[in-house]
């Protein structure tokens, strides 16, 4: 009798499949993103999903206070802080490729040749990014992502949402975050192995953060008396200043204004 074939996809032909599903996501929520609203004014708040940000926000609020906020403040005590330093370097040189790649999208060459020194830099004398050589020597990181290319190329931010564990974010750095992890150049080319450990270095250096920052993020979960409404104030305005937002004078404030009679 004749023994059934066994058929098998060539690993070369499940890449492809992969990285079409990856370019049909990306191109269906570009459609999406593309008709996000922008913003009238740096103060505006655009908020239709409050309901349910206000549910992810109270699941995101607990998490942290049973797990995120003590188990932080248990790895910064016994963790040293030149071991944190190398870990936080480390994840920054994980994703200098993917900062790169969205200096391009912007035509931003200068950050691109940059960021494309300092991973040079320290993925040689700086062991495998470890050691942040280049800023000894004033080649500092130009952050970026494609939420930022998106804003870029003129998409507006659209409503604000908070997702799960990630906290705040708006519709077009959702889509942000997505693309990024689907293409990021060090995903693409390392091993599985080597992309999870990529993972959890990430997951330590958050980790880290949240203990070094965790006053400031303390005030805004457990001492104001909205904190979804302060965690939507602080991440919208924060990233509105890292893409270059700023005040106009029809924007500012003075509550002396009436009083003067000016």
């Amino acid at each position: 009798m004749f023994e059934k074939p066994h058929i098998q996809f060539p690993r070369r032909g499940r890449g492809s499949l992969l990285r079409c599903l990856r370019a049909i996501f990306v191109l269906s929520a570009l459609v999406v993103v593309s008709a996000c609203a922008k913003p009238s004014g740096i103060e505006d708040i655009i908020d239709p999903y409050e309901t349910v940000n206000r549910r992810t926000h109270e699941l995101n609020r607990s998490l942290d206070e049973a797990i995120l906020r003590p188990v932080s403040m248990v790895y910064v005590d016994i963790v040293p802080e030149p071991v944190m330093i190398g870990l936080s370097n480390l994840n920054n040189f994980l994703d200098t490729p993917a900062i790169v790649v969205n200096n391009l999208l912007q035509l931003d060459l200068k950050s691109a040749a940059s960021n494309s020194a300092r991973f040079a830099v320290n993925g040689t004398v700086g062991l495998l990014g470890l050691y942040d050589a280049a800023s000894e020597i004033g080649l500092y990181q130009q952050q970026s992502d494609f939420g930022e290319t998106l804003h870029v190329w003129g998409v507006g931010e659209g409503a604000y949402i908070e997702l799960p564990v990630l906290g705040g974010s708006t519709e077009r750095d959702t889509v942000g975050i997505v693309v990024d992890a689907l293409f990021n150049p060090m995903t693409l080319v390392l091993e599985d192995y080597w992309r999870l450990s990529g993972s959890g270095v990430e997951a330590l250096n958050m980790l880290g953060d949240r203990g070094r920052f965790g006053n400031t993020v303390d005030s805004v979960l457990y001492d104001s008396a909205d904190s979804y409404a302060q965690t939507r104030l602080f991440y919208l305005q924060s990233r509105r200043y890292e893409l270059g937002m700023r005040l106009e004078e029809d924007d500012y404030f003075d509550p002396y204004e009436d009083i003067n009679g000016e």
